[in-house]
This record gives structure tokens, C-alpha cells and sequence, in this order.
């Protein structure tokens, strides 16, 4: 059945399921939605771990490996610096991030060797300690991954500032510090680059804060919405900047039924706010992979699959989604569960709707899978791995209006796969595993 869903007809029946689930989409929601109770709104002591967590199967060991791939193509040996999209040689600090996750999967699950993980980890961090800074702070928002020249999105030889992004930092420093903790030899260099930054300029009065140019002007400004905001500062505060506000994962957050399942979201929209408030699956499936649910509760990401279970259900639709590229235009889309009081969106940063755009994130589905093992999210791991392995790596989805696969390769992408089967073969979340410590106001350790 899953197969036969990979087609690129563009039939009247298609265009009539297509209509027939967007008017489901549309009765879907239910506003004010079913709040969680008091006693699961908190966040555990004990960090969660996934059901079967443990050794990988043969599959599982070949899904990891496929993802590598990606890597191999697109690791700049000159720099240590990840393309972020396949072949192109732009990179966030974000997509950095996961480059260093997807090493250190690489090496743990024996894909690469001790030597050639020294060799290229050493590399990348000698590049990380002298970027050539947004006005001498902190690094900006994109950079030619093989020149190091700043640049903007989409811009690769054009030198430019345009800022940096607390949130892409925030995921950064998590895997600076898992990094730096689980092999000590690094230890030294790892936080070197972070003092050798100007982080402070990250956070004011407890909250995340970035800077971008608009109309050649500079910005400084709060950022961050509930989900990515909790994660990225979870981040900072491992290194012990002041993010209290932006932890409150309660502050802001209201709720909205979704085909009858109340799911967390944060009340601080574009109308109100200027910034957009996706409902995304990234952010949950990072927090329980990395920190076993450890910046916002458990609950707040059961009912964010459970809407989207509900939503296949009622309409036969495979549903995982969160932001990623898309390979058309307009080439970057979040593809959201609730955003800007709409449910189940898509959208650019710049509120165009893509809607027919719409498509399963590959990355999303093996992530849920990994971290809950339901048969609805066995049903996507299933899809994902018949119908979206290519020769590079995993494609980014699959398209469900216009049944075609998002050909996209992205280091976001793999590298997520990978660092959930790292986590499923280690059996902790991966601070934990890593032997991160908390700072102060917090335990000690993570145990």
C-alpha cells in the first residue's frame, strides 16, 4: 500500500483527495484546545529513554550508513565545514552542529576510524576558533563553507554580514559541549571557540536574543518560539549563560485542538509578535534524542505526534512534518502543524503559502519512530525506508499533494537520522551518554 503511494499522476482523483484533506485540515481545529494537566506539564528528573533502545538492527545499521553518505560528499577537507544543502557550499551553525553529530554517530557505529575522526574533528574546530566573526562577535548567520567568507542565504561569493542567530548558536554549543565532554582531547579547543566568542551578546534578561539587517540596519532582537527557543537555550545554559525566560517553557504557551488533540503552542504569533510561531516536529524529536526531554515536558511532544496520528487516521495521509528545503521554489519551507492561528501550513519565513508543498519529513519520521516505536510511527520509518533512499543519502520527504519526493540532500536531514540511531544504539540521551554536565541551579550531573 505504501508503495503505491509514490506516483507523480496529477489526476482529477488526486486533486479531489487533495481538496477532500484540506477541508479536514480546515474543520480540524478547535480553539481554545484541551490544556495538559499540572502533573504532566513538568519536566521529569529522570531523562527519558525510548522503548527498545538498544543495538541497531541490520536495517537500522543500513539507514545510518546511507546517511553518512551524505558527509562523505559534502565534507570540505580544507575547512572541516558541512555543506548545508548537497553540493552547495553555503553552511549555518546549525547545520555545523549537526556535522559534528553526524561524526561522532559515524565514529561510535564504526563508519569512520579513530584517526580519520581526530583528523577531521581537529580540522573543523581549528576552522570554528577563527571564523572571521559578525562585527568581530559572534559568528554569522551563513559562511562559504569552503572560503569562509560571510555570506547571505542563496549568496555563496558575495561577502556579507547579516547577522547571527542565537537559536543556530544554541544548537551548536549542545554538541560543543557533548563533544568536548565525551572526548576529552578536544575538551580545550571546544571551549576556547566559545570563549573566544562574545556569547553574552546571546541572551538579555533571561531571554535569546539575535541580530538581523533590515533596510541596512542592524537589529537586536528577542528570538526564539516555544520548542526551538527551550532547546537552543538548554544549549546556552550548559555554558552558563542567564536563560531562565527563555526555559519557561510555560510563559507563552497556549493550546489548539487538532483533530481532537490538544497541542502546546506558543501564543506570541507574527500578528502580535512580528515573527511566526510554528508547530514543528524538529524541536521535540532533538529534545528527546539529545536531553531526553529535559527543556520542555514529554507531554508537549506526545500530543504534537498524536496530532499528527490523528490527522493519518481521519485522512489516510502519512503525516511527519517540520521545516526543511525543498528542492522548487521557494526552496525553504515549514511545513507546520499550527502557525499564525492557521492549522496545518505551509509557509515561508515570509508568510507565502505553499500549501500543495506540504510534504513527510523523512528526517521526522525515523526521529519519532526512534524515540516512541508505535506502529503509526513504525507505518513511517516503513515508508521512509522504501521509498526515500537515494545514492547521496536520504532524500529530505515526500510531497503528499503531488505525490513526488522532495529530492532535496541536506546535512540536516542525514544528520538527524544519524543521530537518532546513535541514540537508539547508546541508549540514553545523548548528553547523558556524553557525561554532560549541568550547571549551577541545576543537578549536578544528569543521571
Amino acid at each position: 500500500m505504501l508503495k503505491t503511494e509514490i506516483s507523480t499522476s496529477h489526476s482529477d482523483t488526486t486533486g479531489n483527495a487533495a481538496q477532500a484533506i484540506a477541508t479536514f485540515d480546515a474543520q480540524s481545529l478547535a480553539l481554545p484546545g484541551t490544556p495538559i494537566s499540572p502533573s504532566q506539564a513538568t519536566i521529569a528528573k529522570t531523562p527519558y529513554i525510548a522503548p527498545q533502545a538498544g543495538s541497531l538492527s541490520l536495517e537500522e545499521t543500513a539507514i545510518a550508513h546511507q546517511a553518512w553518505l551524505y558527509f562523505q560528499r559534502n565534507w570540505n577537507e580544507q575547512t572541516g565545514l558541512v555543506n548545508s544543502l548537497d553540493g552547495v557550499t553555503s553552511v549555518t551553525m546549525s547545520d555545523q552542529a549537526v556535522a559534528i553529530a553526524a561524526l561522532i554517530s559515524a565514529r561510535e557505529l564504526k563508519f569512520v576510524s579513530g584517526y580519520e575522526f581526530e583528523v577531521k574533528i581537529g580540522r573543523m574546530l581549528q576552522t570554528l576558533a577563527s571564523l572571521p566573526l559578525y562585527k568581530g562577535e559572534l559568528p554569522n548567520k551563513v559562511y562559504n563553507s569552503q572560503t569562509l567568507v560571510p555570506i547571505n542565504y542563496g549568496q555563496l561569493e558575495q561577502k556579507q554580514e547579516i547577522g547571527w542567530s542565537a537559536i543556530d548558536i544554541g544548537r551548536l554549543a549542545i554538541w560543543l559541549k557533548i563533544l568536548g565532554t565525551k572526548y576529552p582531547q578536544f575538551q580545550q579547543q571546544t571551549e576556547a571557540i566559545w570563549q573566544h566568542w562574545q556569547v553574552q551578546r546571546l541572551t538579555k534578561n533571561g531571554q535569546l536574543y539575535g541580530t538581523t539587517i533590515i533596510n541596512g540596519k542592524e537589529q537586536y532582537h528577542q528570538e526564539g518560539r516555544l520548542g526551538y527557543e527551550n532547546y537552543a537555550a538548554f544549549g546556552l545554559k550548559l555554558w552558563g549563560l542567564p536563560v531562565k525566560e527563555a526555559l519557561n517553557y510555560q510563559s507563552h504557551v497556549a493550546f489548539v485542538n487538532l483533530y481532537g488533540k490538544g497541542v502546546p503552542y506558543d501564543e506570541r504569533n507574527h500578528e502580535n509578535s512580528g515573527a511566526n510561531n510554528y508547530v514543528v516536529s524538529e524541536p521535540y524529536i532533538l529534545d528527546g534524542i539529545e536531553t531526553g526531554f529535559q527543556t520542555v515536558p514529554k507531554a508537549y511532544a506526545d500530543r504534537v505526534l498524536a496530532a499528527q496520528e490523528a490527522r493519518y487516521l481521519t485522512t489516510k495521509q502519512l503525516t511527519a512534518l517540520t521545516a526543511d528545503y525543498i528542492d522548487r521554489p521557494p526552496y525553504f519551507v515549514y511545513s507546520s502543524l499550527f502557525v499564525n492561528k492557521e492549522p496545518w501550513a505551509t509557509i515561508t519565513e515570509n508568510l507565502e503559502k505553499h500549501h500543495d508543498l506540504r510534504f513527510l519529513s523523512t528526517k521526522a519520521a525515523i526521529g519519532w519512530h526512534v524515540l516512541y516505536n508505535t506502529a503509526y510511527t513504525r507505518q513511517l520509518f516503513n515508508f521512509v525506508q522504501r521509498n526515500l533512499m537515494s545514492n547521496k543519502g536520504w532524500y529530505n520527504g515526500f510531497y503528499e499533494s503531488i505525490k513526488q519526493i522532495n529530492q532535496a540532500l541536506t546535512a540536516n536531514n542525514n544528520g538527524l537520522i544519524l543521530e537518532s540511531l546513535l541514540y537508539k544504539s547508546v541508549g540514553q540521551p545523548l548528553i547523558v551518554w556524553a557525561g554532560v554536565k549541568l550547571t549551577r541551579g541545576a543537578a549536578n550531573k544528569i543521571t
